[in-house]
């Protein structure tokens, strides 16, 4: 059976971690690839890099958190290249002006801030508390797996994540033209990217179908890889059977 490209685009501050506990349950035929980053610092100029280094002229696509508007930004410029798309965990809307905006900014950069000056694996300790099922806090395997992905990262490029974020575009009018099979999914329990926020994606690209799984905050890769594995087995198999609570 003939290999085909599965790209996977991590989130703020992952790596190839992310993914890795889905790998062993994924169809084989399927080749997985994960970018890095660098010190990009726009997601357009992740989305270039992306379709630059793509080991594939055409490719299916999922991204997470971060990624997954990374992922839209793929589309917006080469659609042709995307033969489906998965977003995980992610929205679609830039940062609010006003006092929403600022307050975004404010928590991000204090973020910033405990990277600089106490290290990047402070600043994930932090960050980790409200990333995850609250029943996964005392999970110290789980836990210490997400912290130390992070703490693969410097400083220097959590900096160039929160400015990509912070600038991110409105990624609407792409949700609006897509025609490929496209999933959705995220935990029941994301706090950051809740299940509302991808219902609002659904009702931009209507025929995108939402798998909510349960018992997962905001790193459902990572909390409920058998789940994903699954919801991302069927949408690459022929996207036409997905849409349930898992």
């Amino acid at each position: 059976m003939t290999s085909s490209t599965l790209i996977l685009l991590p989130g703020l501050m992952c790596d190839a971690d992310v993914w890795m506990p889905l790998y062993p349950q994924l169809p084989t035929r399927h080749t997985p690839w994960v970018p890095d980053y660098g010190l990009n610092n726009s997601l357009t100029a992740m989305a270039q890099l992306v379709l630059q280094q793509a080991p594939a002229d055409r490719f299916a696509l999922a991204g997470h958190s971060m990624g997954g508007r990374v992922a839209l930004e793929v589309v917006r410029l080469a659609p042709q290249r995307v033969t489906r798309l998965a977003l995980l965990d992610t929205g679609h809307l830039p940062r609010p002006g006003g006092e929403a905006g600022a307050q975004e900014a404010s928590k991000r950069h204090a973020l910033l801030h405990i990277a600089q000056t106490q290290g990047v694996r402070a600043m994930a300790q932090t960050w980790v508390q409200g990333m995850v099922h609250p029943d996964r806090l005392m999970d110290v395997v789980l836990i210490e797996a997400i912290v130390g992905m992070f703490a693969h990262k410097s400083a220097d490029v959590f900096a160039c994540q929160i400015e990509a974020l912070l600038a991110r575009p409105d990624a609407s009018d792409v949700l609006r033209t897509l025609t490929l099979p496209t999933l959705l999914l995220c935990g029941a329990q994301d706090s950051w990217s809740p299940p509302a926020q991808h219902e609002a994606m659904r009702a931009l690209a209507p025929h995108a179908v939402l798998d909510v799984v349960a018992d997962a905050g905001h790193m459902t890769p990572m909390e409920q890889p058998e789940a994903v594995a699954q919801s991302l087995s069927r949408w690459l198999r022929d996207g036409s059977d997905l849409g349930s609570s898992i």
